[in-house]
């Protein structure tokens, strides 16, 4: 060893120094492409020991075999074969870069951490006073992060000696700050966009102002950890954001507008989609199973959708992903383009990503096959005011978008396409999917561009959930509203395909069927046909109506009722309303007929002489005549609860 060593140190210094340059540059790129490549798990396991077996060799080689060269002096062929390796060592840096661009990139998507925000707000004009006289509210539930966790903070941080007051849901602190039994409110600092589509606070942005605000990066509590596996058929649920910053790395709750579940069979290259409207009255997970519209799930966190969307489909959501409106410029723009069918009688202008109304940027759809940016695509996915079925043909148009995007996916030529994909998406991202099942989606990817269904589309199974509109009482939302009732037959057909899909349930095999030539064809959407049901009911105003009649209602409906007699001088009597008749009702306006089983009315009675005149102009033709009743009051001895009626008297032809 000391002679090999006395005769390496006699070699040419210059031709010596390159030699030790590029081997321990060799070295490390070689040790740098090992980490690298086994950051890429399952993707092409056969290719990775290929490359790393030759790789290595090669260093081996070199390392002996210039060494020998360098030792007999042969300086120009150590030059050459090291200029060789060189390359080699560059290449392998290049590529190791690249690997590590790449997972970097993905596991941005899955936000370890999160930017909590909460908002002190009140009604513009009420001015801030630092005592108990100012209340405010905040969410009861000491697990919210910024109606009660931050909110308790930023009382101690700014020193605040307001007087709390505890409430249940965010409607219910809105409802209270609107009616002024409540100086203020926390909330989170994304609430202009997730109650202005509310036609009570329509105008939230401007009927109130920020006292106070503050901000946090925790790790995300909203994080469901899955079980799942992209090997296998899985379950995603997409639920879209509507913000106005590009970038999803802030706040808890969010609009919840769009909610998209699919289920995917990686083997078989089916997918099922079922995007579930916002206004579908559910039991609401995060609520004690009280129901509401399901988009307003959304203001409790992903967790909550995602239990309440579970509740609904009987099926465990392996993972989740939710997409900023925003990104999805950019990932259409990205991919050069989605190619849609607008719909027959589609025409319409939309706002575009940042909700400017110019002219300059509105963007106007029309019927008919065309090639959508990223602007024409959020405007297509997103409009619903103008459409004659509303949210539910935003649902198909959604799917439309999803599969326009898949599609257009396939055609990535290279590593750079690829990469500006990723950079598109992962800051408009976040899902609970790890960076190792990220890296799985290649070989579904692989099997679609290259495998035996090489050229095919993913085959999408669309579904439509059929229901009716129904205006009624929401606990939740502390008002009546628009909210739509499905039809259970149908829920269980779209059920059923997101399971055959999973493979956790078998379809029925079709032995017969009947086709024409002349007829079109046209794919089937699960769950879209009329069902002869019947209709939940809603409890009416009564004030004003009689309560024979409300009796008779309500008896047909097997509700028990009570009743308060209201005299004059008492609380809620009303002197316009005709005697016997209800001036309030117990049960809201609204509520659904199925959940009330008593109802208590307050009905007026009148215990003095009074007239009722009924005023009545006969024409020649008129064969009525006016007449006036005189109902006294009750004598001694009479039951003051009797019932006066008055009738109109027919005159004889």
């Amino acid at each position: 060893m000391k002679v090999l060593l006395k005769k390496f140190n006699k070699t040419k210094l210059s031709i010596r120094l390159i030699y030790i340059f590029v081997l321990i540059l060799f070295l490390c790129s070689y040790v740098y492409l090992f980490k690298s490549l086994l950051l890429l798990n399952n993707i092409e396991t056969t290719l990775r020991i290929i490359v790393l077996t030759f790789t290595g060799l090669l260093f081996l080689l070199y390392a002996f075999f210039d060494l020998l060269l360098l030792l007999t002096k042969k300086h120009k062929t150590v030059i050459v074969s090291s200029f060789i390796v060189l390359i080699i060592s560059s290449f392998s840096i290049i590529g190791s870069l690249a690997i590590n661009r790449i997972y970097v990139l993905l596991a941005s998507m899955n936000k370890e951490t999160v930017v909590y925000t909460t908002n002190l707000i009140s009604l513009n004009g009420t001015e801030f006073i630092n005592d108990e006289s100012f209340n405010v509210g905040i969410i009861n539930n000491e697990t919210d992060i910024e109606g009660n966790v931050l909110a308790y903070e930023l009382i101690n941080k700014e020193k605040l000696n307001v007087k709390v007051e505890k409430y249940d849901t965010y409607f219910e602190l809105l409802e209270k700050l609107y009616d002024g039994t409540l100086k203020g409110i926390f909330i989170t600092s994304n609430y202009v966009t997730m109650y202005q589509t509310y036609d009570n606070y329509q105008n939230i942005g401007t009927d109130v102002k920020v006292l106070y605000d503050y901000s946090k990066e925790m790790k995300n509590q909203d994080y469901i950890e899955s079980s799942g596996s992209v090997e296998n058929p899985f379950t995603i649920l997409l639920m879209g954001v509507d913000s106005a910053s590009d970038g999803l790395n802030a706040n808890a709750a969010f609009n919840g507008d769009t909610l998209m579940l699919i289920t995917f069979n990686p083997h078989t290259l089916n997918a099922t989609v079922f995007s579930i409207p916002r206004d579908t009255y559910v039991p609401i997970a995060c609520l004690n199973g009280d129901s509401s519209k399901i988009n307003s799930s959304a203001a409790y966190g992903t967790k909550c959708v995602i239990n309440t969307v579970e509740n609904l489909v009987d099926i465990k959501i392996d993972y989740y992903v939710k997409i900023n409106f925003k990104g999805v410029v950019d990932l259409v723009n990205t991919l050069g383009g989605i190619d849609v069918t607008v719909p027959n009688g589609i025409k319409f202008c939309e706002q575009d990503s940042n909700r400017s109304h110019a002219a300059n940027v509105l963007q106007c759809i029309e019927s008919g096959p065309q090639h959508m940016d990223g602007e024409k695509a959020l405007a297509f996915a997103r409009h619903r005011k103008t459409l004659p079925a509303g949210d539910f043909q935003r649902v198909e148009h959604q799917q439309l978008v999803v599969e326009g995007i898949a599609n257009s996916a396939k055609n990535l030529k290279n590593i750079n396409d690829f990469y500006s994909v990723l950079d598109a998406v992962s800051k408009n991202m976040d899902t609970n999917m790890t960076t190792k099942e990220m890296m799985n989606l290649y070989n579904v990817g692989k099997s679609v561009i290259f495998g035996a269904n090489k050229g095919s589309l993913i085959n999408i199974q669309k579904t439509y959930l059929t229901g009716y509109d129904l205006t009624m009482y929401v606990n939740n939302l502390r008002s009546n509203v628009y909210t739509f009732q499905y039809y259970p037959q149908s829920l269980e057909e779209i059920k059923d395909a997101l399971k055959i899909t999973l493979e956790t349930k078998k379809p029925t095999p079709i032995k017969t069927f009947n086709f024409s030539v002349n007829d079109e064809y046209k794919q089937t959407i699960i769950g879209k046909k009329y069902y002869t049901v019947q209709r939940n009911e809603t409890i009416p105003n009564f004030k004003g109506q009689s309560i024979q009649y409300v009796k008779s209602w309500c008896e047909a409906r097997n509700i028990t009722v009570y009743v308060n007699s209201i005299t004059e001088g008492a609380t809620g009597y009303d002197e316009t309303l005709e005697n016997d008749t209800v001036t309030s009702q117990s049960v809201a306006r609204g509520k659904l007929v199925k959940d009330v089983s008593t109802i208590t009315v307050d009905v007026i009675k009148k215990s003095s002489s009074h007239v009722i005149t009924t005023t009545h102009i006969p024409s020649e033709s008129d064969n009525t005549t006016t007449t006036t009743t005189t109902i006294p009051g009750p004598t001694e001895g009479e039951d003051e609860n009797t019932t006066s009626t008055t009738k109109e008297a027919e005159a004889e032809e």
